[in-house]
């Protein structure tokens, strides 16, 4: 399991020129579900972003967690992550779940977030969507589980 983490001041999702979803101050969280995750892939990513402290302390130093700050979340569901650019010019996403398996594993690593009372956005499974951000340093980073 992937996921592109960009510390947002703001961040939407729309669906067909529309508002699907948004959110304030937090993290844009890009997912992407291999083959072979689990349960226990999305909720130990779960809780590794819910601490990772991303955010800036009064010192200017990343020493706050999502929680710390009362931060929120949209989480975009994003099967390209799994692609495999190595060979050729054209990726391979021999790597990537199964439609079905990706859904119900980003449906669990989203109930995961919402436990620890976090505002939890989502853009729409399988959509076309275009996701608008502010982010926030620039600050991103890409945490594997």
């Amino acid at each position: 399991m992937k996921a592109l983490i960009q510390r947002v001041k703001k961040a939407s999702v729309s669906i067909n020129s529309e508002l699907y979803s948004e959110i304030g101050a937090g993290m844009l969280v890009l997912l992407g579900v291999e083959k072979g995750d689990s349960e226990e892939n999305a909720s130990k990513l779960a809780q590794k972003l819910v601490s990772l402290r991303i955010f800036e302390d009064s010192d200017g130093k990343m020493n706050k967690s999502i929680l710390d700050i009362n931060g929120e979340m949209l989480v975009v569901s994003q099967f390209t992550l799994c692609g495999d650019c190595k060979k050729g010019t054209r990726p391979s996403f021999d790597k990537a779940a199964a439609p079905e398996i990706a859904q119900s594993l980003y449906e669990t690593f989203v109930k995961n977030v919402k436990t620890h009372d976090i505002k939890v956005e989502t853009g729409k499974f399988r959509a076309m969507m275009e996701v608008s951000l502010i982010n926030d340093g620039p600050v991103t980073f890409m945490v594997e589980k």
